[in-house]
């Protein structure tokens, strides 16, 4: 999909509302009643007024206000929804697993942090959208037996968007924080989320190295910016590389504002220099091979002043070492793929707020899938 496009933010006499932020609107103004479509959305639904409004108002109907048949409008029959501990491949599976996830967390509500974007009607849309949900662990369900706490845990979908309909789904849900919030063990609950895929031969598979490197060459001094749209984004793109393939961490005191505030995995809320360089460093201190791979990017102008950023990425490499993620314990060498998003709010130039979300119960899930098929492996050759 052609993801160039305006980003509606502008507005002059004469023309049509600009397209809506979430950031200081209260839930009622995100979804107005009496407004005119603020930009062009052919073969979008008539109560959509804008590709915010959207997305934010198609989530509101199918999560909170139970209307679940809504995705049968909302989503392609052969849409494809990326996760961090599996993908789905159908419009009836994602029926089935909202319903599944309603019963078990019914007081969950998912409110947006804000939405960045674009495209336009012809192309189609794109939306990273970032969401701050809470509720009570109060039902059954893959959680196992309720234990009735409450918990608070981020997540950020993209989805494309073509004439009202989702196509295709990327999803990094923190459930690391929601397991450790209401209580459960995250080794438990990775062994139970890796087991359907050992027992139906989906087995870990090891690619050896991710050609970070080749051979004995240094890493690319250059990145590829291709799929920057604007020279703002071709601009992050190129201090992303310099940071984390280049391992130049010193750059973050460079790009990053002295009282950046990182809203990071498991609910972290950290500040300064400091703090973001210790995350990022942590990261590769597991995955010392790790080499960082940017999926996609768009940005839109921000009323808070600035522009804000959205990074689709991917880390891969292997468990080599101790880092931020305390729950993968002693390295094991096992392959690890990273899938995570993050936002950026850059405002005179340096990046004020981050909000990066990594899954580090589908880490875990990988760790365990591999030791399985590796113990299977050893019993398998003890029988021979």
């Amino acid at each position: 999909m052609a993801t160039k496009g305006t980003n509606g933010s502008e507005k002059g006499a004469g023309a049509p509302p600009a397209v809506l932020q979430s950031e200081r609107r209260d839930f009622v103004d995100m979804v107005p009643t009496d407004r005119a479509r603020a930009q062009p959305m052919r073969g979008f639904d008539p109560i959509y007024t804008d590709i915010v409004d959207y997305i934010v108002r198609c989530t509101h109907r199918i999560w909170d206000e139970r209307d679940v048949g809504l995705i049968y409008s909302h989503y392609t029959h052969n849409c494809v929804v990326y996760g961090a501990t599996g993908t789905i491949y159908n419009r009836e599976d994602v029926v089935h697993d909202t319903i599944k996830r309603l019963f078990m967390l019914p007081e969950r509500r998912g409110m947006a942090t804000h939405v960045i974007w674009n495209g336009n009607e012809d192309d189609g849309f794109y939306t990273s959208h970032l969401v701050t949900g809470a509720g009570r662990h109060s039902q059954p369900g893959i959680y196992g037996k309720p234990t009735g706490r409450s918990f608070v845990a981020r997540t950020i979908a993209d989805c494309m968007i073509y004439e009202n309909k989702i196509y295709r789904e990327w999803l990094v849900v923190d459930s690391m924080a929601q397991v450790k919030q209401i209580g459960l063990d995250p080794q438990a609950y990775a062994e139970e989320l890796a087991r359907p895929y050992f027992e139906k031969g989906l087995l870990a598979v090891d690619m050896g190295e991710n050609r970070r490197m080749i051979g004995q060459y240094p890493p690319e001094t250059e990145c590829d910016t291709s799929i920057a749209n604007t020279p703002e984004e071709a601009e992050v793109l190129r201090w992303l590389h310099e940071i984390h393939n280049r391992r130049m961490f010193g750059k973050i005191r460079e790009v990053y504002a002295p009282t950046v505030q990182y809203h990071g995995p498991l609910m972290k809320e950290l500040y300064g220099h400091g703090a973001v360089t210790h995350q990022t460093v942590g990261l590769y201190a597991t995955i010392p091979d790790g080499f960082y791979i940017p999926q996609h990017i768009c940005s839109t102008p921000c009323e808070e002043g600035g522009t804000k950023f959205a990074v689709r990425w991917i880390v891969e490499g292997h468990h080599l070492g101790w880092g931020v993620f305390e729950d993968l314990g002693a390295p094991t060498g096992k392959r690890l793929q990273v899938m995570a998003m993050s936002h950026f709010h850059i405002r005179d130039g340096k990046v004020v707020d981050e909000w990066t979300n990594i899954d580090e119960m589908s880490l875990l899930m990988q760790i365990k899938l591999a030791q399985m098929v590796d113990k299977d492996s050893a019993v398998l050759s003890d029988d021979i």
